[in-house]
């Protein structure tokens, strides 16, 4: 690590294991991504922890993908009190929520899971439609998809967290 690293990237690489634990945690539900995540540590760039996380999501197996997920609340409906999942849902009108929720059910009950897709910067009309045309993928093609939509939220979220002055 140079002495250039900002000071989101040093309370990264310093935090103790439980901090380091907590702060990834924020960005993935995975144990699995995020232990191999901090075990990389410590990072010379943001670049390097993208790629950490990349290659962590990569390995993940089905169930550490579920428990990831399980992170995740519905496209429309953030949890309460949740600044983060409620950041990235910004672009969902009022008007679209009730269609998305009844969507993301008959979803959940085909696929198993809540329909997961990288949210920020995209409108409600872009998920909903996103939503109808996933909705008829196998299985194991959304996982997939699904692993790559994780993936893209992830360097948003670790993006943030390094980038973002802990003072």
């Amino acid at each position: 690590m140079t002495s250039s690293a900002s000071p989101g990237l040093t309370r990264f690489n310093t935090a103790d294991p439980s901090g380091t634990a907590r702060l990834l945690h924020e960005a993935c539900a995975s144990s699995a991504w995020g232990a191999a995540v901090a075990a990389g540590r410590p990072y010379g760039s943001l670049d390097a922890v993208l790629r950490a996380s990349d290659a962590a999501m990569a390995a993940l197996t089905a169930e550490d993908l579920a428990e990831a997920m399980a992170g995740h609340p519905p496209i429309g409906r953030p949890k309460p009190g949740d600044a983060t999942s409620a950041r990235e849902q910004s672009g969902v009108q009022e008007s679209l929520r009730e269609e998305l929720l009844e969507l993301n059910l008959a979803y959940q009950e085909r696929h198993g899971h809540v329909f997961l897709i990288c949210a920020t910067g995209r409108s409600g009309d872009e998920m909903l439609a996103a939503l109808k045309e996933r909705i008829g993928n196998d299985t194991d093609s959304e996982r997939e998809i699904v692993r790559t939509e994780l993936g893209k939220i992830n360097r948003i979220r670790l993006t943030r967290l390094i980038e973002e002055d802990p003072a």
